[in-house]
């Protein structure tokens, strides 16, 4: 038990440490010019944010079963709850950015004179921010919850 509690908090850091250089990859791309190579690139980040999302989900229903912890400690803990709201926001608020970096994707590969208009791009980063400040407190949680708070 306590070898697959180790294995499943590895994975399950690794993959929320990767989804933060994700979230800030994009943070910096669509600070740029976005040329077509850009758009494309941003598509094939948040792809990459997309499966991650989803690994840290499977992992952590997997350390809520199998964790040392049991899943008592996660059920009834209010931290907990919270953390998962936040990866919901997080979550929730990144279906804007993706959905635009589709569209402007398939725009730039049809029309190689596409650009990206203003106001959407900046609605996209109003988005990305969004993320980023929210992502910042799932690590915090995570420490509360680790310390035995909410429980």
């Amino acid at each position: 038990m306590d070898t697959t509690d180790l294995v499943l908090a590895i994975f399950h850091h690794l993959l929320v440490f990767s989804l933060a250089g994700i979230i800030g990859a994009e943070f910096v791309l669509i600070r740029g010019d976005l040329s077509a190579a850009t758009l494309k690139r941003l598509a094939g980040i948040d792809r990459h944010y997309g499966i991650l999302a989803t690994s840290i989900i499977i992992v952590g229903i997997g350390r809520v079963i199998y964790g040392l912890k049991g899943w008592e400690f996660y059920v009834y803990n209010w931290v907990f709850w919270a953390k998962m709201a936040a990866f919901a926001v997080v979550g929730l608020l990144s279906i804007v950015p993706t959905m635009r970096f589709l569209s402007w994707n398939r725009q730039a590969s049809a029309s190689p004179g596409f650009q990206v208009p203003a106001a959407e791009l900046a609605s996209v980063k109003t988005y990305v921010r969004a993320e980023a400040f929210i992502f910042l407190l799932i690590p915090i949680f995570a420490a509360a919850m680790a310390r035995g708070y909410g429980y």
